[in-house]
């Protein structure tokens, strides 16, 4: 379980500060992070499970770069699975926390050991920003791109007007008076929330899988499509708004049960 958890909780961390830190600031940020995760597993006793954790993390970041496409395409998420899953399910937990052993955390569902504990908060912070990494991973390997509202090759804007025909030609020598250009206006890019959506969504399905709200969770997963239907509807022929919205839906849901799944099956097999 321990094992699982600093590994989730490294990279988690890692791809929260590269999201939001560049350049130097990141690797501040990064040593930061590294330092107090030793700091805390000094205190928990589980110091080479954290140092196991950053290098992993170290390697999903190279193996998941922000810019540019995925180095083993969507293998590295599924590495990070079955780690997760090995180190909950293979491992056996153990009988002592160091420092800690005797300092059990209250939550609503009761006390809370170390190992747990660190899991949890694993678990919880892969949903935000690894979440993402995730999702665009997989939309790279399948190659499942949001068509352009103008493709390559389709007339300008200018041309697309209704009614709009080309203007006779002149003799340069005769003078004219100057005609205003035609601009067409630029396309309203609406809200571009979908790096706070991802993370909001998979943890409100992490939240109500664990607390069995399943009606509560169905229709929240109902109400996007119907949310997105109209989008959706006004698909092209190559189908890629649809393949977009499914792929990333998918993932991002598997993502958050997934998360769901090992910290059901600590609580019911610790």
């Amino acid at each position: 379980m321990i094992v699982a958890g600093f590994v989730l909780l490294a990279v988690g961390l890692a791809d929260v500060l590269r999201g939001f830190l560049r350049g130097r600031a990141f690797w501040i940020g990064a040593g930061i992070a590294a330092a107090l995760l030793l700091a805390l597993s000094v205190f928990g006793d589980a110091v080479p499970f954290a140092l196991l954790g950053i290098a992993l993390a170290a390697l999903w970041t190279w193996l998941l770069p922000l810019e540019g496409g995925p180095r083993l395409s969507f293998w590295p998420a599924v590495l990070l699975a079955l780690v997760a899953v090995g180190g909950v399910a293979l491992l056996p937990a153990r009988t002592s926390a160091g420092l800690l052993s005797g300092a059990p955390l209250p939550t609503p569902i009761g006390r809370v050991g170390f190992d747990l504990a660190v899991l949890a908060v694993g678990v919880f912070v892969v949903l935000l920003e690894t979440g993402n990494v995730i999702v665009r991973a997989a939309l790279l390997g399948e190659r499942a791109a949001l068509p352009a509202d103008i493709e390559p090759g389709q007339a300008s804007p200018a041309e697309a007007v209704h009614g709009l025909v080309p203007a006779p030609a002149l003799d340069p020598g005769v003078p004219t008076a100057p005609t205003p250009s035609l601009h067409a206006p630029d396309p309203d890019p609406g809200f571009r929330g979908g790096r706070l959506i991802g993370p909001l969504e998979r943890v409100i399905v992490l939240l109500l899988t664990l607390f069995a709200a399943y009606p509560l969770l169905a229709a929240m997963l109902a109400a996007k499509g119907i949310v997105r239907f109209p989008e959706i509807s006004r698909d092209g022929a190559n189908g890629g708004r649809a393949e977009y919205f499914l792929v990333g839906s998918l993932v991002s849901w598997v993502v958050a049960l997934g998360g769901a799944l090992l910290l059901w099956w600590t609580t019911h097999t610790g």
